[in-house]
Order: C-alpha cells, then structure tokens, then sequence
C-alpha cells in the first residue's frame, strides 16, 4: 500500500470515501459527527492499493501532541498491516514536525492493535459516537 499525504482534493476525496465507508456506512456514525469543524485543520492521510484508495486518517497537532484521528481501513482490506502503515506514516509526519508525543481516542476494540504499536492507554471507557473508546499516547523517538 503508498501511504500518502493528501495534497488534492482528488485525494481528500478519496479519504472521505474510505471514511463514508467505515464510520458511516459499517459503524453507523453519523455524518455531522464523522465530518467536524476540524477537517480544515488537519493533515489528511489516504492509503492506496492498486490505486485504490483502501485506507484513511487524519492528524492535528494540538499543544505538544499530534492527534490521530479517524483512522480506518476497508473491511476486506483488515489484518494485512495497512493500519499499521497509516499510523507509521502519521508518526513519521509528528517527527519531521518535532513533535515527540502522539495521542489517539482508540475503539476498544481496537485497544490491543495500538498496545501492540507502543501506545498506552491513559484513560478509562468512555462512548464517542455511541462506540467505546479510551485514550492512549506514545512517546515518539
């Protein structure tokens, strides 16, 4: 998969549809909560597989730490590592920007997937968007 960084609408484009996708369509999120008033704020990754986007996340830098957010990976595209990729090329970005934390609202579903990429978990259970989520961090080299 090429990881990019979203340099054009096609690409943000692209992004939103894998987002409508995941959250939307299979998570039942509702579209006024999975597009919020810090879209224009953020850094948009979009991941490719033959040229098709299969992969999205997008990152804010807030205070002293990037934010990652959205992160999401077509359903018949999961357990391949893209997740991971995404992330790798989020934190590579925190780097270049010298930034050396990292923090992230997991699913919990998804907490063992961060666990295992070096985040720890820093809050209790909360629900966002009717989904629990918990909060974790990681300290960026």
């Amino acid at each position: 998969m090429n990881v990019n960084q979203v340099q054009s609408k096609k690409q943000l484009e692209d992004a939103y549809q894998v987002r409508t996708k995941v959250f939307i369509e299979e998570q039942h999120v509702p579209p006024e909560i999975e597009v919020d008033e810090h879209e224009g704020d953020a850094v948009h990754f979009v991941g490719y597989l033959n040229d098709q986007p299969i992969a999205a996340s997008r990152l804010r830098i807030i205070d002293d730490s990037g934010k990652l957010e959205r992160i999401c990976v077509l359903k018949d595209h999961r357990g391949q590592h893209y997740g991971v990729q995404m992330i790798e090329a989020m934190e590579q970005y925190l780097t270049q920007q010298n930034v050396s934390k990292s923090k992230l609202n997991a699913q919990t579903h998804a907490e063992d997937f961060y666990k295992k990429l070096g985040y720890h978990t820093i809050s209790n259970e909360f629900m966002d968007a009717g989904i629990p989520h918990v909060t974790m961090v990681k300290e960026l080299n």
